[in-house]
């Protein structure tokens, strides 16, 4: 078997689940990124390698990385002059440059009110006039839908005074503030290019699906939610014009199916699939890269509150009902459903909501118990002072995928055992469960009360905001990540004075307050952390898999090619 790539084939995958969502403006679930990145690209990306240059954004659509010798970047570090790559096209008929236009449309579709960023707070806070566009953007829609030409109506007659296209090759971006990581921010994938023809489909409609218009090596010729998906070979893409994904592989097929781990192993190892969809199956050989071994952990899971919830009074907004949870959970308990699923990852127990390895992160235990098995005494005592003596019902959301629907039922117990009685509400798979979640309106009916929701940063190295600015920021709007809309302006002022300090180490003190706030406000309740080490399994035809850290460390299909038989 060569080393050389080879061209054409059919990649196939197969397993349970789907997307949050396809639009990239508001694609937020790491394991939908995998999907989008290969019809949509951004100013700046990440090259899918094997050692930590992989954590580095690179130029992308951008034809350089800006720099103050250069004249891409003012002295001040508030400027940013992006000249674009020549030769990148939308597969339009006829193809179609992408344009610095295309880019201010992308960014303005990200505040839209239907299906909007849930990290649109890294852009609201550092792109000078964003934040009063999306408010803007939201008032105009407050309490009703919207058409697509009422949308395209409102971004096209409203601009983002931080954003300016100078003619067709050249996007000027101001900045509220220095932003050291604003090529991280800039290569979310929220930070795509739109094409004028978005203007006319509602974000995230099944009829913009249908409309999709790529930059990437492939195109989306078929998806059906929950079910199928496919995609071809995009002729208007030139490798030329791409330095970080390529198009080896001729198709992409998904079969997506409530299958077991085990039917999804079986399907890989008989060869009818190729990779896993949704389900960490891990390869027998267990070889876990050392690159991955440096990166920050991930929060999974931990409990999050719907601070809207009418239900029970909204017993959840009172802190000694949240401080009750916190000291009734058995973390170490939970332990062992990582560790059952065998996918190679290193779990501990988790204390702080920024984990360990990233910028923030300092050991602290807010609600200490002996072994991390709880303290149901403590635990009934502030539930009598909130109280709630004689108990209370909460509904907790949960999905089906392991071992989630495990780690529900251990916290329903821990709950049941001080008082609370807990109503397993089933949200489906992890997409349905996301989107369910991203949803303001389904938290303010009262849908859910708690839940057990897992988070991985955007982004590795110099990553302090990307864990609690989209957590925990103030943002209530549809996509949001404060999926229970937590806020104290406490929080918000150290988020701001964090982002605003050029000096790393009292930016990291300030980082690490917010962490300690949230706990003491139980905004959370940390339970485990995991090291985001997982050796997926591929087919005995797959070659060049290499993961990406940056969306959760899945396969990248762009760089895959096949030795064997289709």
């Amino acid at each position: 078997m060569g080393t050389d790539p080879r061209y054409g084939g059919t990649l196939r995958y197969y397993g349970p689940g789907g997307m949050d969502h396809v639009d990239p403006a508001c694609a937020y679930y790491a394991f939908s990124h995998q999907i989008t990145r290969l019809f949509t690209r951004q100013l700046f990306s990440y090259r899918t390698t094997l050692d930590e240059s992989a954590l580095v954004p690179v130029p992308d659509v951008a034809a350089e990385v800006p720099t103050v010798a250069g004249g891409g970047l003012s002295p001040d570090g508030r400027r940013y002059r992006i000249r674009l790559r020549p030769g990148v096209l939308w597969d339009t008929d006829p193809p179609r440059p992408v344009t610095a236009a295309d880019f201010v449309r992308g960014f303005k579709r990200m505040c839209n009110p239907i299906a909007g960023a849930g990290a649109i707070t890294y852009y609201t806070s550092t792109i000078r006039g964003m934040a009063e566009f999306a408010e803007g953007y939201r008032r105009a829609f407050d309490g009703r839908s919207a058409t697509a030409e009422e949308l395209a109506d409102y971004q096209n007659r409203h601009e983002i005074s931080g954003l300016t296209a100078e003619g067709d090759d050249v996007l000027v971006i101001d900045l509220v503030r220095p932003a050291n990581d604003m090529l991280n921010i800039l290569a979310m994938m929220f930070a795509s290019p739109a094409p004028v023809e978005y203007d006319a489909y509602v974000p995230d409609s099944p009829e913009l699906i249908r409309n999709l218009r790529s930059l990437g090596p492939y195109r989306l010729t078929g998806y059906e939610a929950a079910r199928s998906l496919t995609m071809e070979r995009n002729p208007a893409w030139r490798q030329e014009t791409d330095p970080v994904r390529h198009q080896y592989v001729e198709r992409i097929e998904v079969r997506m199916a409530r299958a077991s781990d085990e039917a999804v192993r079986q399907e890989i190892a008989s060869g009818a699939a190729d990779l896993s969809w949704g389900a960490p199956v891990i390869s027998p050989d267990r070889r876990v890269l050392d690159a991955d071994r440096h990166l920050g952990y991930a929060l999974n899971p931990y409990l999050v509150f719907n601070m809207r919830s009418p239900n029970q009074g909204g017993a959840v907004r009172d802190l000694n009902v949240r401080r009750a949870i916190a000291y009734a959970v058995d973390k170490a308990a939970m332990v062992r459903f990582l560790d059952e699923m065998n996918v190679g990852t290193v779990t501990v127990t988790a204390h702080t909501a920024i984990p360990y390895g990233n910028v923030g992160h300092r050991e602290y235990d807010r609600y200490p118990t002996l072994g991390d098995r709880g303290d149901p005494r403590r635990a009934r005592e502030l539930l009598a002072e909130a109280g709630y003596a004689g108990g209370l019902t909460l509904k907790a959301l949960y999905r089906e995928d392991a071992p989630h629907d495990s780690i529900a039922k251990s916290y329903a117990e821990d709950l049941e055992a001080v008082g609370i009685t807990v109503e397993l509400v089933f949200a489906g798979s992890a997409d349905e469960y996301y989107r369910l979640l991203q949803n303001p309106a389904r938290a303010e009916a009262g849908e859910w009360d708690i839940t057990a929701a897992a988070w991985t940063p955007d982004w590795f190295g110099n990553n302090g905001r990307a864990y609690v600015q989209p957590m925990f920021q103030s943002n209530f709007a549809a996509g949001t990540a404060n999926y229970g809309d937590y806020r104290n302006p406490v929080v918000d002022r150290l988020i701001s004075e964090a982002l605003a300090e050029p000096d790393p180490a009292r930016a990291e003190e300030l980082w690490h307050q917010v962490d300690r706030q949230v706990l003491e406000d139980v905004a959370i309740v940390p339970i485990l952390a995991c090291e985001p080490t997982i050796p997926h399994m591929t087919s005995p035809r797959v070659r060049n898999a290499m993961p990406m850290p940056q969306i959760d460390r899945w396969l990248d299909a762009a760089n895959i090619w096949l030795d064997g038989p289709d």
